[in-house]
């Protein structure tokens, strides 16, 4: 029950967010590769959030992910999470994120950090690292590549 009230509540913050001023949607389409100390594989996945202003040069936002292991037998991970970071210039946001993902009727939390970079005026591209700290002994790594819209 406590994760669907986790994806109920982003959801709505996403909802309610173009009320407030000084902020940007955002959805993606993302792909990379998965490791752990001993295996690796790709992923493919979609994103979105809303990031909320807060001032001339920091900003803090809502995620929600869906991302599939590209391997035979696995599930797809969803995360509810958040991000803060620091604009670099016009155009550029680097960031600190972290969350809950939720796979195989378990949650884990993870941390991570990327950037993000107007390609356009609506285009923007992104790089991210993602480490899961799951509860079974082995962390699951994430660094992927992102194309996305704002709005």
């Amino acid at each position: 029950m406590t994760k669907f009230a986790l994806v109920v509540a982003a959801v709505a913050v996403m909802a309610q967010a173009p009320a407030y001023a000084g902020g940007e949607g955002r959805v993606e389409a993302r792909g990379g590769i998965v490791f752990t100390d001993r295996a690796s594989e790709a992923f493919a996945g979609i994103g979105g959030g809303y990031d909320f202003d807060l001032g001339d040069k920091l900003f803090v936002g809502v995620d929600l992910g869906a991302d599939k292991v590209l391997a035979r037998g696995s599930d797809v991970v969803l995360t509810v999470g958040g991000r803060i970071g620091v604009k670099v210039g016009e155009k550029g946001r680097i960031y600190a994120n972290g969350g809950m993902g939720f796979c195989c009727g378990g949650s884990d939390p993870y941390i991570g950090a990327g950037y993000q970079q107007k390609l356009g005026s609506k285009v923007y591209g992104k790089i991210e690292y993602r480490r899961a700290l799951t509860s079974f002994g082995r962390d699951i790594n994430f660094a992927g590549v992102g194309v996305g819209i704002s709005f």
